[in-house]
């Protein structure tokens, strides 16, 4: 008996794939003749002389939730098992079954991470706010909007410090969205949705080459989404419009164009929590909000991208992102600011806020494949470029003073009127920043077992408040080595040494000084990561595990200095004595167990300590324990295809343990279950979400005693119908 093995090979990088059911269902052997005909007109002559019994193909074409490379690691097309680092890659359709609109709805699906406020995160024991486009900075959500998913194709998260390919950042990790491209290949859906708290939306989305030539290919796409929230006075309508164009200039030069437009009106929001008591037990009903039916929270953002790739050589090429952007934020809202002694009497603050942004970068990666002896080597030489320019404008009252009246938060009556408000104006402040980063790695294929990556960057980066003419500059080195170990095709066992920084705001660096005239010199807080880990690939490669153990270590943490008295005598108010130590353990699971069950499984264990300093200062922990970054962790999500009626149900749960506040509050834990059910009858696709199946009241994280804790959505459906051509 004879076996022919097909390869497929994918832009240069063999790569094991499997075959399992698809959406059209396809024969194994007409597979095999669509993506492999050049392999068996090569083997002709072969066949026509010798009989074949039986033709294997080894593995698989497709996964829904397995993602097998990624560029978000090393800055370059790298296979899973080749990345000496821990990395998770939330596909489309992970992201679609889940019917997640917004990046927050995904955090179940990320091994160490959890809601900590808005967009904000906690990754690894650390507050996280930054976020990356394609790579690059530029976040059009930026402050307390939570960024929408209509155009990402994928979410990447690199796990620990990033310093040596990203610059500034938390030692957590860092999440990238990569968006949505023009192809040349036609496709175009069209879908509406519906559900409880008055859910209405529509999305509409297209692709397709322009010419005959295949040179041009474009990209339109638009979204829209209203809905009544469950707190009080609030409700929220998002817009979205997408355009791209690619040009294949030459054969070597290819161009995309990209132009995005949003529009969030978020009415009640800038939302806070429901006060709770010391226990994590909220004392009203979770739909309260101190907002008034005015208030209001408004994003309008422009984003311009512009992606260059260049084949210089057969081995050298150069990938070029120049992405700016213009965002205004405006929002009116009235904030607790502490109950009465008869527990119901809320202190109300209002804030009449504007933000406008103005942002430019432009990052450049050269890759230079070569071989020394029988070593290979893959060369990255990059530099990146950052510029914004930030406005704010604030108007504030407190209380009676201000004629802003309390509220009862068990039997809220709401209709004060804002413009009876005697507001205190505040001084206009206007900021600019600038970072400038270098930096150049190598990815080191030593044999067939070995692989190795060295890498180190440089930044240089300074802060300027242009109304108080203060300038806060430095610059910093981040390192990083990894290496990897495969005893066969099936594992990895991967360490890596990591170093990671984060600037000092400008307001720190003012509070440090020992003289209001003049900016402190506060150091950047830096980080350091050792991770070691184990990838394997089961079930003939269908099957992935990750088990990762990580320690990280955050060095010049800031604290309120327990000595400052708070007038100008000399003394900071701000003094640079912190440590932070993070260890913890992560385990992901994603891929297929059967031809018709797929899934993902996470877990993760985290413990952050204060290891140095002043414990009760230190932003963001209280005692020697960190605010809402729980011990435990543990996120499933899991799908069962029915081909024989063209359907898919799939079942999630969410557990998060117990955690506390920036008051100490403590936050209980809860456990989550949602389901979906998918179906498509010719190109119709139908697809019902339940979320919070079991109705649970919990706080998806702590704030502080006067605000209380952020409540979860109850329970919600969703059915999406769409058609797709």
């Amino acid at each position: 008996m004879k076996k022919i093995i097909v390869r497929i090979k994918v832009a240069v990088i063999i790569m094991k794939t499997r075959i399992t059911y698809l959406p059209f269902k396809m024969s194994i052997v007409t597979f095999a003749i669509l993506l492999a005909s050049t392999t068996i007109v090569q083997a002709e002559e072969k066949l026509v002389t010798e009989d074949i019994e039986v033709i294997t193909v080894k593995g698989r074409a497709a996964q829904f939730y397995f993602v097998e490379e990624s560029t978000m690691a090393t800055k370059t097309p790298t296979d899973y098992m080749d990345l000496p680092q821990s990395v998770q890659v939330l596909s489309k359709e992970l992201i679609r079954d889940q019917a997640a609109r917004q990046t927050s709805d995904l955090y179940r699906s990320i091994s160490g991470v959890t809601q900590f406020s808005y967009s904000g995160i906690t990754a690894r024991g650390f507050r996280q706010d930054q976020v990356r486009y394609d790579g690059v900075q530029g976040d059009p959500y930026s402050g307390f909007s939570i960024p929408q998913l209509f155009n990402v194709e994928r979410v990447e998260v690199l796990k620990g410090p990033t310093g040596m390919l990203y610059g500034a950042g938390q030692p957590g990790g860092l999440l990238n969205y990569v968006t949505k491209k023009p192809k040349f290949s036609q496709h175009a859906e069209i879908a509406l949705f519906t559900g409880n708290e008055e859910l209405f939306g529509a999305y509409a989305d297209t692709t397709n080459a322009i010419n005959e030539e295949a040179t041009l290919a474009y990209r339109l796409g638009g979204f829209y989404q209203s809905k009544k929230g469950f707190r009080n006075n609030t409700d929220e309508t998002n817009t979205l419009l997408s355009s791209g164009l690619t040009w294949l200039a030459t054969d070597n030069v290819d161009l995309t164009f990209q132009y995005d437009f949003i529009d969030q009106d978020l009415d009640g929001h800038r939302l806070r929590g429901v006060p709770v008591d010391d226990n994590g037990n909220f004392l009203t009903d979770i739909s309260y909000s101190p907002n008034e039916k005015t208030d209001f929270q408004r994003l309008t953002a422009d984003v311009w991208q512009v992606i260059a790739n260049t084949q210089i050589s057969d081995k050298l090429t150069n990938s070029t992102v120049l992405r700016t952007l213009d965002n205004e934020r405006t929002q009116n809202y009235h904030e607790n600011r502490g109950l009465a002694e008869d527990g119901r009497t809320m202190t109300r603050e209002f804030r009449d806020q504007l933000r406008e942004n103005t942002e430019w970068s432009i990052t450049t990666d050269f890759v230079y494949q070569t071989t020394t002896g029988d070593v290979e080597h893959i060369l990255l030489f990059g530099a990146d470029y950052f510029n914004s320019e930030s406005h704010y404008e604030s108007k504030l009252g407190r209380g009676a003073p201000s004629l802003i009246p309390d509220i009862d938060i068990i039997n809220p009556v709401y209709g004060a009127n804002p413009n009876d408000y005697l507001l205190l104006t505040r001084p206009d402040s206007d900021s600019k920043s600038n970072r400038l980063g270098i930096y150049m790695q190598d990815q080191i294929r030593l044999n067939e077992h070995w692989l190795a990556i060295v890498g180190v960057r440089f930044d240089k980066f300074e802060d300027k408040s242009v109304t108080d003419n203060f300038t806060s500059s430095d610059d910093n080195y981040s390192p990083r080595i990894g290496a990897i170990y495969q005893p066969n095709d099936e594992m990895s066992v991967f360490a890596n040494i990591t170093q990671g920084f984060q600037p000092q705001s400008l307001y720190n660096q003012a509070e440090s000084s020992y003289d209001n005239d003049v900016i402190g010199d506060l150091k950047a807080e830096t980080s350091t990561q050792h991770e070691l880990g184990i990838k394997n690939e089961w079930l003939d490669s269908s099957l992935h595990t990750t088990f990762t153990a990580y320690h990280i270590v955050k060095e010049n943490v800031t604290s309120w200095n327990p000595e400052d008295t708070g007038i100008n005598d000399g003394i900071p108010a701000i003094v640079q004595i912190g440590e932070v130590t993070s260890e913890g353990i992560e385990i992901d699971i994603v891929g297929d167990f059967t031809e018709t069950w797929t899934g993902t499984v996470n877990y993760a264990y985290n413990k952050a300590k204060i290891t140095g300093g002043a414990p009760d200062s230190i932003s963001n922990s209280v005692g020697d324990e960190f605010v809402n970054a729980p011990d435990h962790t543990l996120g499933i999500w899991t799908r069962w295809d029915l081909p024989s009626i063209n359907s898919a149900f799939a079942l999630g749960t969410d557990y998060v343990s117990e955690r506390i506040s920036l008051s100490g509050q403590k936050v209980k834990p809860y456990t989550v279950w949602d389901a979906s059910w998918r179906s498509t009858i010719n190109k119709f696709e139908i697809q019902l979400n339940l979320k919070n199946i079991l109705d649970k009241e919990y706080a998806t994280s702590g704030f502080n005693k006067r605000n209380g804790h952020f409540p979860g959505e109850p329970r919600s459906i969703q059915l999406q119908v769409s058609y797709a051509i």
